[in-house]
């Protein structure tokens, strides 16, 4: 009797690693692919162009208290960083996003351009970077029979296709390199 559970719980295990080096794969094939900007801009262009700052257009206080221990991290995320916004599905679109980093800080309304070098919190560059999604169709290949559910035959299954950069934020740099002739 136990080894007959001992051999249906071994059973159930290597399905389960069978199942998640199979995530694996997906996750591996999901990789975020590499896309050209839309703004090129040289180093005259960016020296020229208009410093633009940005500032919420709504905040909304959190109830909460900051946590303390968190002040270092906060104090970084919150320093100024130059970056051109890319907005990648409607090209030219400004960028409309909420933040919030820490518990005790407020939510922040942002209202960003495209395509020009502006000045942000390193907060809003970063959730800015992080949006993306992952393109899922359905694979043709049958899967097995299932007991869990009746014995019913899966005919696919949904797996990443890729994954797609939606907005980006691209550091600007003002530094002249001395290979390119300028000292």
């Amino acid at each position: 009797m136990k080894d007959k559970v001992l051999n249906k719980l071994k059973e159930q295990e290597d399905d389960f690693k069978s199942q998640v080096e199979a995530l694996d794969d997906v996750a591996e094939k999901g990789k975020l692919e590499e896309v050209e900007p839309q703004t090129k801009l040289s180093q005259k262009e960016i020296s020229k162009a208009k410093e633009i700052y940005l500032k919420p257009k709504v905040a909304l206080p959190c109830r909460s208290a900051f946590n303390e221990k968190f002040r270092a991290d906060w104090n970084f995320q919150k320093e100024l960083v130059q970056f051109i916004a890319e907005h990648r599905e409607i090209i030219g679109e400004n960028i409309e996003i909420w933040t919030k980093k820490f518990q005790g800080t407020p939510y922040e309304y942002w209202e960003v351009p495209t395509g020009k070098p502006v000045w942000g919190p390193r907060y809003l560059a970063e959730q800015i970077k992080n949006c993306n999604y992952r393109r899922l169709v359905m694979n043709d290949t049958p899967s097995h029979i299932d007991p869990m559910f009746g014995g019913v035959q899966f005919s696919g299954n949904l797996v990443v296709d890729k994954q797609v950069q939606r907005l980006d934020a691209l550091p600007v740099s003002n530094r002249k390199s001395i290979f390119m002739g300028a000292i």
